[in-house]
């Protein structure tokens, strides 16, 4: 039975990940908080299901022209750059990213209560 709940917090991030939002988002605090999952290794689950449904999703954002390409530099490099760097400390640092995620979550909950973010147009 476990495979159904596990099957059911990856459908939840792959809603997510279609619309562009990040399924980890949703897919770790479920697989942590329900299932008892050790973070890293749910941070180590989300990282390999977001190859596929990112590229999924990637093509498809393109496909319906919804992607501006001009702004990808200026994000991918310095994002690239920082998970290259902090990908080395994420073992010892698991309580600290722990926390600073549910703070993380907290603020993404906040913003939703909040109105959101604003769509520019």
């Amino acid at each position: 039975m476990r495979w159904l709940w596990l099957a059911l917090c990856g459908a939840s991030g792959g809603v997510l990940a279609g619309m562009g939002m990040g399924g980890g988002t949703l897919t770790i605090p479920l697989l942590v908080l329900l299932l008892s999952v050790e973070q890293l290794t749910a941070q180590f689950v989300n990282i390999v299901s977001f190859l596929p449904t990112g590229s999924v999703a990637l093509g498809m954002h393109l496909k319906n022209g919804l992607a501006e390409l001009s702004s990808v530099p200026y994000i991918l490099i310095p994002a690239l750059a920082a998970t290259a760097v902090t990908s080395f400390f994420a073992e010892e640092a698991g309580e600290l990213l722990g926390k600073l995620y549910g703070g993380f979550l907290i603020l993404i909950a906040l913003a939703g209560l909040a109105g959101g973010v604003k769509r520019g147009e």
